[in-house]
Parts: C-alpha cells; structure tokens; sequence
C-alpha cells in the first residue's frame, strides 16, 4: 500500500498541471452527477408514497450507473423508470467508458511511462573510461558499433526518446537517454574519461554537441561530420579536433577508382613510413603477368599485398597473374612508390566521358575529382535547381535516351552516386545489361547491400557506413589498426614467442592464415617489406595486412599456440 501511495504521489507531483485540472474536473462532475442522482431519486420515491434513506439513494445511483442493477429498489411509475433508463445511459458514458479512459490516459500510461524511464539507462557505471559516445542511431553508428565490438572498445549511444533507446537495448546496444545539448547527459557519461565523442547528425546539433562537450572536457577528441564546406570552420571553432565531409571523402574515393585514367601509385593508408597504395594494372607492362614474373620486390623493392578484381579483394601468391581489371595494393615507402610510378606511373586520357550518376554532394565531389584529374565527365541530374553547366544532362539515369544522350555507349566508367540503395541497385543492373564491359563503381549506403550491388554487377562498391566507421576507428588505434576498404585490415601485433628465431619464411604466416607481414618494426626502426630470410626478435612488432576472416583465423592460431606452446 505503501509503494501504491509513493507511486500515485510521484505520477500527480510530476504530472502537468493541465492535465491534473482535467482530471480533477471530471473526477468534480462524477461527483455531481452521483449526488444530484441521490437527491432526485429521494424525492421521486416520495412521489410514489415511497421513503428511503440518503444512503440507500447513493446504493441504487450506484448500481445503476454502473449498470449492475440488483433489482431490488425499482421504480413503478413511468416517470421514475425514465429517470432510471437517463441515469443507466449516463453511467453507461461516463462510468463505463470515460472513467477507464481518464484511469488510462492519466494513471495508467503515466505509470507505464515511468516504469519505462526508470528502466532506460541514463549514466554509466563510476569505473567506465577508454569508451566511445556516440550521438545519433544511423547506418554510420550501427557498422561503427560493430567494429568496436570487434576490437573490444567500450561505446555507449545517446538516444533522446526513452522508447527507442529502450528498443535498442533490447536488441543488445549500449545506450543511454540524454539531451544531446544537455551538459549533465555527457557527465553521466564520464565524457572526462571517454576515449572519442562522435558528432555525426547535421551541421547545427553537431556544433551545439561539441561546444557542450567542451565545456566539460579540452582534452576529450571529438571528430564530427560536416555536411556544408562552411561548417567545417565553424565545427572546428566549436571544440571539434577532426572534423571530416564524408560525402566529400566518398565523392573522392568514388572517382580515384575510375580505371585507366591514370596508373601511378594512390596512397590510401599509412602507418609511420609504411605507405598502403592502389595502382590500377590497365595499360601497364603487368598485365599478363604473374607476380613472380613482374619481378616488382626484386627491382623496386615493393610489395603486392593484395588485388582487387571487379570489388573482390584477393590475397596474391607468386603464381596470380595480372590481368587488365586488376587493382594492384602496393606496400612499401614513399621511395619505394616513386620508383613505381616511375617505371609504370602514367596518364591515359580517355576520349569519352565518365558518367556519373546523381548531381548531390557526393556527385558534386566526385566531379572535382575527375575535373582535377582532367577526366571528362557527364553528370546525369533530374533535378533542375541541381544544374551547373554543360557537363551536366537533364534527365532521369534510368531512361535510355538520357543515357545514350549523355554517352553511355563510349564511356569507359559509370560512377552511381545516388543516396538510395534501391535505385543504386536497379542503375547497377540496366546500366551493366547496356554495357556489359564498362567499369560500374557504385555508392552503398547500408552495408548490407554491398554484396546486392556486387551481384548486380557493380565492380567496385564503396560504403558510406563503412568509410565512415572506419575514418573513426583509425583516429581510436592510431599507427596499430588502420581500415583500408570493407573488410579489409592492417594491424599490429607482438611477435608471439613461439616464432622467435624463426625467420619469415619458416612462419608460414601467410599460408596458414592469409595474412600478409608488411613490415617489421624492430628496435626503433621499421623494416619495410622484409626478406623472406628476415628473423624474428623477441621484441619486434609485426604489421600484418589481411581481411577480416585472416585476421581473425591469425588469432585464433596464436591462441592455440599459445595452449600448446
């Protein structure tokens, strides 16, 4: 009874005070209506020769407002049943419908809703430190989720409605309610303590994010995403320490991975000296080769590490051969590279333009890219507001006479930019039936449909999620873990002590897990590419290249040596 009290004390105390002088008022009508009810029953039993007592007019308004009707006090007359059917039809209404209705609406829910809050986390435990906040429940926070769970880093999400933060826990996310601008929702959080802060819903709640964050914490990183190129300043002034335009970067990489326009060196990732670089093998002296008979370690001293062929990464042995399609990823020092485009770095100017797809700001990116490059281009665009110059094509991307209007059948590439999935699939499919040859680079938004695109005949699929998720892990494990693509990873690790003494060869790391040894960092100075010959110290770190089912297989087997060892 006590607990009923308390909880009936809280509802009323923290409940509107507009919503308490409904209630009241029609609690104040029951009661009218009940008394007046008892008064003229009274006197209309004395009309009929008929006395009662004031208690017994209360009993039979009751009963029969509340259509139980014993039948043991009844009217004779015909005006006393008329009152009796006006008195059922208004406890009908008022009792049996707006009574339950009034008990739910300002009892019930309100006591749900409490039950629900008291139940949504809002703080962390004293002890928490090393985690990550993230403020907003998006695609790019759902893959940055996963691979925090991967690598073991602690994350919390800041959700502004108790019901879906309550949803997402039981979907087993960590979470927590807050006001994104409140500084008390980032104390709860221990903000002191966290390892990153990531601002990623627009322009304006980023900012506001930032300087709350700021006021509690100058050292907190805090990396946050721009949309406009005017907020990147003002971000900045706000407290940011990286401020990153995803759909610039994407606009970017879309356009770096068009073939044939150039064969020099594109260095996507680094660790300390070690430089990761695409190279497409088109038009080059490789093609038809295999690694070993490229000679490219003996002469330049550079490693392959991997290909990619039409999106699908290949871990190389010195028998894969070389084909046209092939993107070569070269590891190796910045001499090292310069060497390579050196002897097959060149330009090739396409006659034809490339194609792209969607004249947003990924589009948008994606052609001062290719303008910077001194590739032609087309933009296919069907909104008129969107248009710029000669470049772009009115139309829709999925009407044939566009296409053909806009070049479809000489261009070497199409680039999809559009920020729907499903129209992005569908282009994927009408564009690769009417050029079965031509290069198809397309833009996913959700991770899951990445592989839809591939199917559909996409050559290289680029992920907003997943380029964004990965630009925020690499700043949490700077010079240790570094995301070059989908599912693609270069990390560091020890030396496990059953591998001292033995050279690089005798590993056979490569064979049993699919990892690539691209360096070795030995006493204060890195080895980059080393010999098959090198050997292991016991204080040498290794950095490993490989996708994420090598790398989780190198584990795996350091851990059963580990347990044999």
């Amino acid at each position: 009874m006590k607990l009923v009290f308390s909880e009936l004390f809280s509802l009323i105390t923290k409940k509107q005070e507009r919503n308490i002088r409904v209630l009241m008022k029609f609690f104040l009508l029951l009661i009218v209506m009940i008394t007046l009810y008892s008064i003229l029953f009274h006197f209309l039993m004395i009309f009929e020769n008929r006395q009662f007592s004031w208690i017994t007019g209360l009993y039979w308004t009751l009963t029969v407002m509340s259509t139980l009707g014993f039948g043991d006090i009844t009217f004779t007359t015909d005006l006393g049943r008329l009152f009796s059917i006006f008195v059922l039809l208004s406890g009908v209404v008022f009792l049996l419908t707006m009574l339950p209705f009034t008990f739910i609406q300002f009892f019930y829910l309100p006591w749900l809703e409490a039950q629900s809050k008291a139940r949504a986390p809002r703080r962390l435990p004293e002890d928490t430190a090393g985690h990550v906040i993230l403020t907003n429940h998006d695609p790019v926070t759902m893959s940055l989720v996963d691979k925090l769970r991967q690598y073991g880093i602690q994350y919390v999400i800041v959700i502004k409605d108790v019901q879906k933060a309550l949803e997402l826990q039981d979907q087993h996310y960590k979470v927590a309610v807050g006001e994104f601008g409140d500084p008390e929702t980032y104390r709860r959080l221990k903000v002191e303590d966290a390892a990153l802060v990531v601002a990623h819903i627009d322009d304006l709640m980023n900012t506001n994010i930032a300087f709350t964050v700021r006021e509690i914490s100058q050292k907190v990183p805090i990396a946050a995403n721009a949309d406009l190129g005017d907020s990147v300043d003002i971000l900045e002034l706000a407290g940011s320490t990286y401020v990153f335009q995803f759909t610039k970067i994407l606009g970017q990489s879309l356009a770096r991975r068009v073939l044939g326009a150039t064969t020099r060196a594109n260095v996507i990732g680094s660790i300390e000296s070690l430089l990761i670089a695409e190279s497409p093998a088109m038009r080059t002296p490789l093609v038809g080769k295999t690694l070993r008979e490229s000679k490219l370690r003996e002469t330049i001293g550079i490693n392959v590490v991997g290909l990619w062929e039409r999106g699908q990464f290949e871990t190389p042995t010195a028998k894969t051969r070389i084909n046209p399609t092939t993107v070569l990823l070269l590891a190796g020092s910045a001499e090292q590279l310069k060497d390579y485009d050196d002897h097959f770095g060149q330009y090739q100017k396409h006659q034809a333009p490339v194609l792209v797809l969607g004249g947003g700001r990924v589009g948008r990116a994606t052609a001062e890219v290719l303008q910077e490059r001194d590739i032609d281009y087309r933009i296919i665009e069907r909104n008129k507001k969107l248009i710029k110059d000669k470049r772009y094509v009115y139309g829709s991307a999925a009407d044939i006479k566009t296409l053909t209007r806009a070049g479809i059948m000489e261009a070497p590439s199409i680039i999809i930019t559009t920020h729907d999935d499903p129209s992005n699939i569908y282009l994927t499919i009408y564009c690769r039936r009417l050029r079965p040859d031509i290069q198809i680079i397309s833009r996913a938004n959700m991770e899951r449909n990445i592989s839809k695109l591939h199917t559909a005949g996409a050559d290289l699929v680029m992920s907003y999620a997943s380029m964004a998720a990965n630009t925020m892990l690499n700043l949490l494990k700077p010079d240790e873990l570094l995301m070059l693509a989908e599912g693609l990873n270069i990390f560091r690790v020890g030396v496990h002590p059953t591998l001292v003494g033995k050279s690089l060869a005798e590993s056979q790391i490569r064979k049993q897990t699919g990892c690539n040894i691209i360096a070795v960092y030995d006493q204060g100075k890195m080895h980059i590419n080393p010999d098959p010959a090198f050997c292991f110290g016991e204080n040498n770190e290794l950095i490993l290249i490989g996708t994420g089912e090598a790398e989780r297989q190198f584990f795996q087997t350091h851990s059963i040596m580990s347990k044999t060892d």
